[in-house]
């Protein structure tokens, strides 16, 4: 991995931005974890990244930029966890793992339209189940069919808010599953 700076650039003083200090300190956090041997005691993995959030403040560093060079740097974890997998335990096992992982997500895509996930309570807002359900009939084609969606599509996808719209966390755990999926075959 290339030395990735840790500095980038500002928010306006009067928007709002990524904490400084937690970045750079997740930074040298993952930075330190990608030089350690693969297997190790390291605390950052390509999950880890994806799921990091950071504290906001006002000046902080331009989210825009942050969440691009957490992208890359998921990107080189991902290869690089990849890549060991492979070594350990072979071609065969390790594309295995990710047919299963496929299949598991195949599985709740499958799932009737509106009924793919659990709702969210009366009062309680969650993801607007039409915008996940078009996604989801979107993840489906590119499994089954092969059509073209890249992992920042599924990254970077927003769904409405929605009173008693599905859970927000399982949704986000099934588009977890597709980038660890599309990560692990590239």
């Amino acid at each position: 991995m290339s030395a990735m700076a840790t500095t980038f650039p500002r928010s306006r003083p009067s928007k709002l931005g990524y904490r400084m200090e937690d970045v750079d300190a997740f930074l040298q956090a993952a930075r330190r974890a990608y030089e350690l041997p693969i297997g190790g005691t390291a605390t950052v993995d390509a999950k880890t990244i994806r799921r990091t959030a950071f504290p906001m403040e006002k000046g902080g560093y331009s989210t825009v930029h942050v969440d691009a060079a957490l992208e890359r740097l998921e990107d080189a974890f991902a290869l690089r966890e990849r890549e060991h997998a492979v070594k350990t335990m072979g071609d065969k096992a390790w594309f295995g793992e990710a047919r299963s992982a496929a299949q598991e997500i195949l599985d709740r895509l499958a799932r009737p339209a509106g009924d793919k996930f659990d709702r969210a309570g009366f009062l309680t807002q969650g993801y607007a189940p039409r915008d996940v359900d078009e996604f989801c009939a979107r993840l489906e084609r590119y499994f089954k069919d092969g059509l073209p969606i890249s992992v920042d599509d599924v990254r970077t996808i927003a769904f409405r808010p929605a009173r008693r719209g599905y859970l927000e966390w399982q949704v986000d755990l099934l588009l977890d599953a597709v980038v660890d999926v599309m990560l692990a075959v590239r």
